[in-house]
């Protein structure tokens, strides 16, 4: 079972949980939530390889497994494909390359290195070339500088279908992996 509202909502924030200064953190490495705090989903790391995103009861939503460095799959409860990333390129979290159910291809860019912004499009920006459509765009910001905890706000816009949504904000999990320290499993490098 799915939660509904998970990939039918135009913005989901995607972020780290907060934690305690004293005590090891127990608990979810992701939270999924609406943009006013209400929790969607979590997302849980069985190994280097793997994460689960489930609901509020435990059911699973989407699992995201990763071969090499920089390429995923995303597979719903019954272990079916339902969309890929992948990062080419020497900067891994400069652009991913999605793949949704339907076989639609969507491109999440950031426009620069130190940009904190990426743009969702259906095709790759060229240089002088007119910029593509903007489907929707992920901010990261960091939410506790002690802890360098991350918060990605997904805005997706009207035209995405719910599988398209899913592949998104999975996407965006992986976003979070390529970007935290090597051997890390909390804080983006």
């Amino acid at each position: 079972m799915t939660n509904p509202g998970l990939f039918e909502l135009e913005a989901v924030v995607v972020g780290q949980p907060k934690r305690s200064r004293w005590r090891r953190h127990v608990g979810p490495a992701l939270t999924m939530s609406t943009v006013q705090g209400t929790p969607l989903a979590w997302v849980v790391y069985t190994d280097d390889t793997y994460a689960l995103v489930t609901d509020p009861c435990g059911q699973s939503i989407v699992g995201i497994e990763q071969f090499g460095p920089a390429e995923f799959r995303f597979t719903d409860a019954a272990d079916r494909e339902v969309g890929t990333a992948d990062a080419p390129g020497f900067v891994k979290t400069r652009r991913l390359r999605l793949r949704s159910e339907q076989g639609r291809q969507l491109v999440l860019t950031r426009p620069g290195l130190l940009n904190t912004e990426w743009h969702l499009t259906k095709s790759e920006p060229t240089d002088g070339g007119p910029a593509p459509d903007v489907l929707g765009r992920v901010t990261v910001s960091t939410i506790d500088t002690w802890f360098g905890l991350q918060q990605y706000v997904v805005e997706m816009g009207p035209r995405l279908t719910a599988s398209e949504r899913r592949t998104v904000v999975a996407s965006v999990v992986c976003l979070h992996l390529l970007r935290r320290a090597p051997g890390s499993s909390s804080s983006p490098a």
